[in-house]
């Protein structure tokens, strides 16, 4: 039967449209070497991605935490050394009311070296809208030109306070936080970008009752999803915590836990999953990334 122009015009974008659909596939996975390669290469970086993006948004955390004891615990994150080097801004949103109050931190246009040996540069704008410690506070944080080093930071961190309403005055039953990263995104200079979504639980465990903040230990639990482009190579993962992170606020690692990776359209039982290991406590930059059985060792940011 002769098809009209129509139809032919129709089968014609149709058949181009799936060619694109199935190059686009293709080049999800598309690497040089053997299928193992390809495969250990692909978990490799799912892991190392997924890793990043935990330790730039868990930094988040404890800059906003720490402040001050006004709006957090104070003294975490870049405020915990000595010569932080943000300028930092407190407007009051609904004067004469303290809360909610906008905090930002100013990095400067061209940047600063804090003591942690890590450059910053752009702002970190947090609206607070009661102090976090009080249950049912919430603390959302955008990023405005911010870059952590060479990678420019985006998206939203949302903080909510969680734990059980006591009466003012007071000591606390327990300290438990709500962290979600909204459209996260972590830009190379080169193009290269980690993109991620996350939900945490952190749970104060140790240091409840004491006034110094430093002694405070939490752990961490919960998933995230996430997508990457390096170079050629584009990947899609989720990954779940399958041991609860040990974060502490005398450290600016992560000490303990383990974090599972999986690739998107991968079964469960596949061998070509990463299991990444913070270690036994020990405050370092050290972690083990182990892919197939094979362990491989990496260096924290």
């Amino acid at each position: 039967m002769k098809l009209s122009f129509k139809s032919t015009t129709l089968l014609f974008l149709f058949l181009v449209s799936t060619m694109l659909f199935i190059t686009s596939c293709q080049k999800e996975t598309s690497q040089t070497g053997t299928d193992d390669e390809q495969q250990m290469e692909a978990s490799r970086v799912s892991g190392e991605g997924d890793t990043e993006a935990e330790f730039i948004f868990d930094g988040t955390f404890n800059d906003v935490m720490g402040v001050n004891d006004e709006v957090g615990i104070g003294g975490t994150g870049v405020f915990g050394r000595i010569n932080a080097c943000p300028t930092v801004t407190f407007v009051q949103l609904n004067a004469p009311n303290r809360f909610p109050l906008k905090v930002t931190l100013d990095f400067g246009v061209t940047g600063c070296t804090a003591p942690d040996g890590h450059f910053r540069k752009g702002k970190v704008v947090t609206t607070y809208s009661h102090p976090l410690l009080l249950a049912g506070a919430t603390a959302t944080t955008e990023f405005v030109d911010f870059y952590f080093d060479s990678t420019k930071v985006e998206g939203r961190h949302i903080i909510t306070n969680n734990s059980t309403p006591v009466p003012p005055g007071t000591a606390p039953i327990d300290r438990k936080f709500t962290v979600k990263v909204i459209d996260g995104k972590l830009t190379k200079p080169n193009g290269n970008f980690v993109a991620w979504n996350s939900t945490k639980t952190i749970t104060q465990i140790e240091g409840l009752h004491t006034i110094i903040h430093l002694d405070d230990i939490f752990k961490v639990e919960g998933h995230a999803s996430g997508n990457l482009k390096r170079g050629a190579l584009l990947v899609r993962w989720e990954s779940n915590i399958i041991e609860p992170l040990i974060k502490r606020f005398n450290c600016r690692w992560i000490v303990r836990g383990k974090i599972r990776t999986i690739r998107a359209n991968i079964g469960t039982n596949s061998p070509w999953i990463a299991v990444l290991d913070f270690g036994a406590g020990t405050c370092d930059n050290r972690a083990v990334l182990t892919i197939n059985g094979i362990p491989h060792q990496i260096t924290l940011p």
